[in-house]
């Protein structure tokens, strides 16, 4: 069993009790919601009398239903004005913040935790979303959970939880021009496969990790739950704490020393032990696009839909599923296959620095004629942080369309929607069947660059060819952080 890890550490300082059967009561430090699957969870609790436990450690966002192209209320879908209604009744009936639209904090809920400083490391955080792993980002231990979970923290502020274990993924050298952390992962998962992780807490490790920008970490730590593991996470360094310094809810003055002194210490130790351990050479890693059904189902840009011959035996029957659903030929070549509608945006890869990569490849070219590329940023901060670079007008230049933050077609849970057989270039994060709103619709997952390099192309292209500057667009400049205002939300 692994020891002295940051899995174990988090883990135990969290333990609040033992349960027959071999679970564990843990306390969990920050509880995010939404509309989609709080609802019923808010419900329960009125029927068995009870209250939230402990309002302070919820927040609450609308990201999933809301549209992208007019936030005027009431929305035309009377569905999701009626599940953003509910949302703001029960957050204030509870006490519970709620980042609503035109607030300036509103997006997705794995974006603005993090954007305001919430995430932090050591904490324990869970979300009535399969993608609450990006968290782990920050050395916290997150992960999804269902409405009855929901309701569970609502009411006690804790979960009843089997402990993982842990595999460390070490990850060396530096990645390519034009090769980012959706490919990494992207490939990660393809070689370990997307019931891989069953079981097990990924830590992301090595040179190549280190190297990482926070928001690559993020992306990196979204998608941990589509390997089958339950969360991802990355030890805190000095990226972290750069990261979190001066947003909302960061410690301040001594505290911030504190915090830092503390959140150094949780960092696995050269003498953890591990489950397992698996070493990938970041420099192989071509920018990645999947041709099948699952996000495991990935090759290079520049390979070919693989063969059932080149398959292990358990893997040939959802590849023969993918092959009739994707209209796809083993042997095909990726490069090139046409796409007919374009995402840039979602959890996994709507921050500003995913625009910014995108933008380096749009800057002075066209959208091809006859198709849909839309950019959805992931937040409304990030939506104002991009305007005032003029991202939004280079994008609009450019032929693509500029929307309100959201979920977007991610999951179509609001207008954006594939139709019929359209092909999506997504920089989301699932190609699972009917993922994007369409029973036959079909869903390619790149990066954000590369979804602008097949937008101005019209097909699946390697972007690697179309960036001169691949450095076009730096950091964000401190200023353009928020000011710190409210008390740091430990665990």
């Amino acid at each position: 069993m692994s020891a002295g890890t940051l899995y174990d550490k988090v883990w135990d300082m969290h333990r609040v009790a033992e349960l027959p059967g071999g679970s564990t009561q843990l306390f969990i430090g920050l509880h995010l919601i939404h509309e989609v699957t709080s609802p019923q969870a808010f419900a329960a609790l009125k029927e068995l009398g009870l209250g939230v436990r402990h309002p302070e450690r919820t927040v609450a966002t609308v990201d999933h239903i809301v549209p992208t192209t007019s936030q005027v209320r009431p929305f035309a879908d009377s569905l999701a004005e009626e599940m953003l209604s509910t949302l703001e009744g029960n957050c204030a009936e509870h006490g519970i913040t709620l980042h609503g639209l035109g607030s300036g904090r509103q997006g997705i809920v794995h974006v603005i935790a993090p954007e305001l400083g919430l995430s932090q490391p050591g904490m324990t955080v869970a979300c009535g979303d399969s993608h609450t792993s990006t968290h782990g980002a920050f050395g916290a231990i997150a992960f999804g959970i269902g409405t009855s979970q929901v309701r569970d923290v609502l009411a006690s502020q804790s979960l009843a939880m089997n402990k993982l274990k842990v595999r460390r993924i070490l990850v060396e050298g530096h990645l390519q021009p034009g090769v980012f952390a959706k490919d990494l992962i992207l490939h990660v998962i393809r070689h370990l496969g997307v019931k891989g992780g069953v079981g097990y807490a990924y830590e992301f490790a090595g040179s190549c990790i280190d190297a990482l920008s926070m928001e690559e970490r993020m992306t990196l730590c979204n998608m941990a739950i589509e390997g089958g593991a339950r969360c991802g996470y990355v030890n805190p360094d000095a990226t972290t704490f750069a990261y979190i310094k001066g947003r909302p809810f960061a410690p301040e003055g001594m505290a911030w020393d504190q915090a830092v002194a503390w959140w150094s210490s949780l960092a696995s130790g050269p003498d953890a032990v591990f489950d397992d351990e698996v070493r990938f050479d970041a420099g192989t890693i071509a920018p990645t696009v999947t041709w099948g059904i699952t996000p495991g189902q990935g090759i290079g840009v520049d390979e070919t839909v693989p063969i059932p011959e080149q398959m292990a035996a358990e893997e040939r029957p959802i590849a023969e599923e993918a092959y009739r659903y994707m209209d796809l030929a083993p042997g095909t070549p990726i490069l090139g296959l046409p796409v007919d509608v374009y995402f840039i945006g979602s959890c996994t890869n709507g921050r500003l620095s995913d625009l910014r990569a995108a933008a380096a490849v749009a800057r002075g070219r066209q959208v091809a004629a006859g198709i849909k590329a839309f950019v959805v940023p992931g937040s409304e901060q990030v939506a104002a942080l991009a305007r005032a670079e003029g991202l939004d007008r280079l994008f609009q230049d450019a032929g693509f369309e500029w929307r309100e933050p959201g979920c977007s077609m991610c999951l179509a849970m609001n207008p954006d929607r594939l139709e019929g057989r359209q092909i999506s270039a997504s920089s989301s994060n699932r190609n699972f069947k009917g993922r994007q709103g369409s029973a036959s619709g079909r869903t390619l997952l790149m990066s954000p660059a590369m979804v602008a390099a097949a937008a101005v192309t019209g097909h699946v292209s390697d972007v690697r060819e179309l960036l001169e500057n691949p450095c076009t667009f730096a950091s964000a400049p401190a200023e353009t952080r928020p000011v710190a205002t409210s008390p740091s939300l430990l665990p």
